[in-house]
């Protein structure tokens, strides 16, 4: 009997620590969900020799200051267009709209686009795509500028939620092609939120 309850003993604990091993870092579930992804091989877009170390994405401290609600005017005679990406690689996009919002006392605006190949699938119908600059781009955050995924909205308002902003792929690795953001998407701000520049080993 006594052996039995050591052997349960063991396994418990044993359990405990595999449990604590495989906790996922992350303040909010964005986070969470991100962490998960890069760090399984089959979904991540790190390099082998990254993906040995990952641990986990840095990101600025979650502040609700970065989380705004938008006027959207939606723009539906603008022209398709095709966006340049760090290849010679030019997916077809359309500005959807234009959202202008107020952030630490000042007026921004930012226009948000629709993958015209991705708008076919039915999981993406209802996707946008807000990519965009600021002044912590090639210092705290990468410098090709970060991502936003948006829903399209019902109304003539849209939550932008920059602590969910990610980087482009090309921050891990450049056997990927990625979505240059427009210069017209260029914040004169430093927006401290969402993920930080990777560090590379």
């Amino acid at each position: 009997m006594k052996n039995i309850c050591l052997i349960l003993c063991v396994l418990l604990t044993s359990y405990g620590y595999s449990q604590e091993k495989k906790e996922i870092p992350g303040e909010t579930e964005f986070q969470k969900e991100l962490n998960i992804k890069y760090k399984d091989v089959s979904t991540s877009p790190l390099k082998a020799k990254d993906l040995k170390t990952f641990k986990g994405l840095d990101f600025f401290p979650v502040n609700d200051t970065f989380k705004v609600k938008a006027t959207f005017k939606k723009t539906p005679n603008s022209p398709i267009f095709k966006m340049p990406t760090s290849t010679e690689r030019k997916p077809e996009y359309r500005r959807y709209g234009i959202a202008s919002f107020m952030l630490n006392g000042k007026e921004f605006s930012l226009e948000i686009y629709q993958n015209q190949s991705l708008m076919k699938q039915e999981e993406y119908k209802n996707h946008l795509f807000l990519p965009f600059t600021d002044e912590t781009n090639g210092f705290e955050s990468y410098g090709g500028g970060r991502y936003i995924d948006l829903e399209i909205p019902e109304g003539d308002t849209i939550e932008i939620d920059f602590n969910k902003a990610y980087n482009p792929y090309c921050a891990y690795s450049d056997r990927y092609s990625c979505p240059i953001p427009p210069r017209v998407n260029f914040l004169k701000t430093e927006i401290n939120a969402g993920v930080k520049v990777f560090d590379k080993h």
